[in-house]
């Protein structure tokens, strides 16, 4: 697997380092102790969502399985981790070996989530499982919360289409993450070349002001665009005077001309006064497309304004408000011994706080009302009630180590638009509320 497909250079061999020191230092204490062989069960979840929100959205499984296969200790990373003295030569000589041998069993990318849900369950040993905490999470946090933000978006869009343009607001890596996660949350298209290169998403783009500013007059850059680009191509009209510059584009381009977009003002009164002059010009069929800072409250407050698309950026590369989404990676279950035919034992911190777990291995269904809308999340161990075998939800990602449910993004973005479909109507209202289902815990014997 190419680690281009992760978004990172392509001179990066391994995904080993994105991590955190005490993963290592972790093993070697307990390769020492004879417990790192040990077979385990770490899940990921989330205690709470972020204030105000409805559901969560799970994105950037596959990374996480790309991130896995390229979690390997090269002679360049065992060298620095010797002589920054992170770890001492027995785990060197084990890592130099490593490669996770594990299962990993998961909620499907796209599919909803709730406080508690353990939309990741990572099983092998110990020692091989310890080291994907950090990476798991970084992907899975970041990712999670932009689509979250983007399914909002795209609620409130009201199926118009949505263009992701975020790239110059965060990391160049983090960019390119972003605009996966947008396109699964629901977004049509990106200007990051980069990420439809990548992903094979939709990239659109023509101009910025600078193109304008550029010229000696608007009317020769609008010219300029339109011989390169053709009349289908979408001029930018708040430059200067917004009425005139839409004049003057349909002047060049004719009645044939694509879009019009406008990127600042009252853009609800913007909107309707350009509407009525694209018209009026006989350029009815023009479409208008806004940018400008918007979030999923700009977007629901222009519900009713004659808009095409929206271009959205910052809020969306920043979850909206919400970057993270406080998912957590946590030792649940462990067997008594190193011997393979030991049995697990529940295990889960106590401390108070806020920051308690449930131990066991767990299973998760979604309970479904009359008419087949979700009214429950229920998590479970042991034994799976006969009324909610066929509803579970976690599905195998990776057998004995090797990766067994990648599947192309638009895939996973239908899997969103249904599951999403499948929660009451208020999941998608933007007013602060509860989680639109609670989340049951049903114990039982874990097993092994």
């Amino acid at each position: 697997m190419n680690t281009a497909d992760l978004g990172l250079p392509v001179d990066v061999p391994s995904t080993a380092l994105f991590t955190d020191q005490y993963e290592l230092t972790m093993l070697q204490a307990a390769l020492k102790a004879g417990t790192a062989e040990r077979r385990s069960v770490f899940e990921v979840f989330t205690r709470r969502l972020p204030e105000g929100r409805r559901y969560g959205v799970l994105a950037g499984t596959g990374r996480v399985l790309d991130a896995v296969e390229n979690f390997r200790f090269d002679a360049d990373v065992l060298r620095f981790l010797g002589e920054r003295d992170i770890v001492d030569a027995p785990t060197l000589d084990w890592l130099a070996s490593y490669r996770f041998s594990g299962d990993i069993w998961g909620y499907p990318e796209g599919e909803v989530y709730f406080p508690g849900s353990p939309i990741m369950r990572v099983e092998g040993s110990f020692a091989e499982c310890v080291l994907l905490e950090t990476v798991i999470l970084s992907i899975l946090n970041h990712d999670s919360a932009i689509a979250a933000a983007a399914s909002r978006m795209s609620s409130a869009a009201g199926g118009r289409p949505l263009i992701e343009m975020g790239a110059r607001r965060t990391h160049e890596l983090a960019a390119v993450a972003a605009s996966r996660a947008a396109y699964l949350g629901g977004f049509a298209s990106t200007s990051d070349l980069a990420a439809g290169f990548r992903y094979n998403i939709p990239t659109v783009g023509t101009s910025a002001h600078a193109f304008t500013l550029l010229h000696d007059r608007e009317r020769d850059a609008f010219q300029a665009q339109v011989n390169s680009l053709g009349r289908g191509t979408t001029l930018l009209v708040d430059t200067y005077d917004v009425a005139e510059a839409v004049r003057m584009a349909v002047e060049v381009a004719g009645p044939e001309l694509g879009a019009v977009r406008i990127d600042s003002g009252d853009l609800l009164l913007v909107a309707h006064r350009v509407r009525q002059q694209l018209d009026e010009l006989g350029a009815r069929n023009t479409r208008i497309i806004v940018t400008s800072d918007l979030d999923e409250y700009a977007i629901a407050s222009l519900a009713a304004a004659p808009v095409d698309a929206y271009g959205v950026g910052t809020q969306l590369v920043t979850g909206s408000g919400h970057p993270t989404c406080s998912m957590v990676y946590k030792l649940v279950a462990r067997a008594e011994s190193a011997d393979v035919t030991a049995p697990l034992v529940p295990v889960a911190k106590k401390s108070s706080g806020g920051k308690t777990s449930i131990g066991g291995r767990k299973w998760a269904a979604r309970r479904l009302d009359a008419d087949g809308i979700a009214e429950a999340e229920v998590v479970g161990t042991g034994a799976v009630p006969a009324d909610l075998v066929d509803r579970q939800l976690l599905v195998e990602l990776v057998k004995s180590g090797d990766v067994v449910a990648r599947e192309p993004l638009d895939v996973v973005r239908d899997r969103h638009t249904a599951a999403r479909d499948g929660l009451p109507l208020s999941a998608t209202q933007l007013s602060r509320g509860e989680p639109v289902i609670p989340t049951e815990y049903v114990h039982g014997r874990s097993g092994s």
